[in-house]
């Protein structure tokens, strides 16, 4: 990926904590004649050196069959984005843009079948996502139904080998024409669009500090 030094990541927490957040992924492999992408929730797990991703596909799905070969995927994992127009900014003349935030994470996947370990992958899985509910799922089943549901999924772990992030969130503008997009982004009626804005707040000198 390009990366302009504006807007690299290289803080450890701030990507595992970008890759917790917004954990829905496209994992594109390469089946020795074209790329191949499959959308998935994807777990991170901690560990040296960058920490391991962890997931399952439908069993009809060809994609597993590719880690056979050995070859690198990609999983890449899309934060907030929005257009940004030149009239936002105090600076002129100027064009328009579009900033985002995004991290791609590269590793070797490897498929496992452990039965409790799978199991124990689902409920950790069902937990991330329920948790934010008032009344969260348990994810309790009859284990005969489980097990039946678990025959069609393949489940899989890829250590990350490397990984990129890009906060393309305006750095290399001044501090005026940062706060302009912040402003118009914070008011948007898009929640993509506050959400950058809680970015840039977090991520951008606009206070003159």
């Amino acid at each position: 990926m390009y990366i302009p030094s504006h807007f690299r990541v290289t803080d450890a927490e701030k990507i595992a904590a970008f890759v917790k957040r917004f954990s829905f992924a496209t994992f594109i492999t390469y089946d020795g004649n074209a790329p191949f992408a499959t959308h998935l929730p994807m777990l991170f797990h901690p560990g040296a050196p960058h920490g391991t991703l962890v997931s399952h596909m439908a069993r009809a799905n060809p994609q597993w069959r590719h880690f056979d070969s050995g070859r690198e995927a990609l999983a890449i994992f899309h934060g907030p984005h929005a257009y940004i127009s030149p009239a936002w900014y105090k600076t002129s003349p100027a064009v328009p843009t579009w900033n985002y935030a995004v991290a791609h994470a590269y590793g070797v996947p490897k498929t496992f079948s452990e039965h409790d370990r799978i199991v124990a992958m689902l409920r950790e899985l069902v937990s991330a996502y329920e948790s934010s509910y008032a009344q969260p799922w348990p994810g309790d089943l009859p284990e005969d139904y489980r097990d039946k549901m678990m025959q069609n999924i393949v489940a899989f772990e890829m250590p990350i080998g490397r990984i990129e992030c890009k906060f393309k969130l305006g750095q290399n503008r001044s501090t005026e024409d940062t706060r302009g997009v912040y402003e118009v982004l914070s008011q948007s009626a898009d929640a993509d669009s506050r959400a950058l804005a809680d970015l840039m707040l977090a991520e951008c000198k606009m206070n003159g500090g």
